[in-house]
């Protein structure tokens, strides 16, 4: 299930990219993570990383490989290990006439076939949806301070 939220921003692609990027500051704005760590010394495409987050009080922990970095655009990932069958990622900034456009993107399949699907269809996307939103208002704040 692909799930996608998006804000606007004063903020210019350029001020916004470090909180996309450096783990210190994507720790301040997506809130259901305990760690994030990059796992190579490369960034870039091909980089890895590994971070835990909380959710439904449970911790999961899940490794990921970048498979595109275009700086002040977009950083996308897809999941390599983890307890779920699918978890690909894009963080996108588009400019816009008054600052930028941010989308989360998260396209999602849970272990269970069937009744995975079912689960997403009947609540899990749509918390996954409302986690994307409260993410993007905290990365607003944040990148409009």
């Amino acid at each position: 299930m692909r799930i996608q939220r998006s804000m606007e921003t004063s903020a210019l692609p350029q001020a916004v990219w470090p909180y996309l990027v450096e783990p210190e500051k994507i720790m301040r704005w997506f809130t259901l993570l305990e760690s994030f760590v990059f796992t190579s010394e490369q960034r870039g495409v091909g980089a890895t990383f590994h971070y835990e987050e909380r959710s439904a009080g449970r911790l999961m922990k899940l490794d990921y490989r970048v498979t595109e970095w275009v700086e002040n655009r977009r950083f996308a990932f897809t999941m390599t290990s983890g307890p779920l069958v699918k978890d690909d990622q894009a963080w996108q900034i588009e400019a816009v006439p008054a600052g930028s456009r941010v989308t989360l993107e998260e396209d999602v399949e849970l272990s269970g076939g069937m009744f995975g699907r079912m689960l997403l269809a009947l609540g899990v996307g749509r918390s996954i949806g409302r986690h994307l939103e409260q993410m993007l208002a905290r990365l607003k704040e944040l990148v409009e301070a």
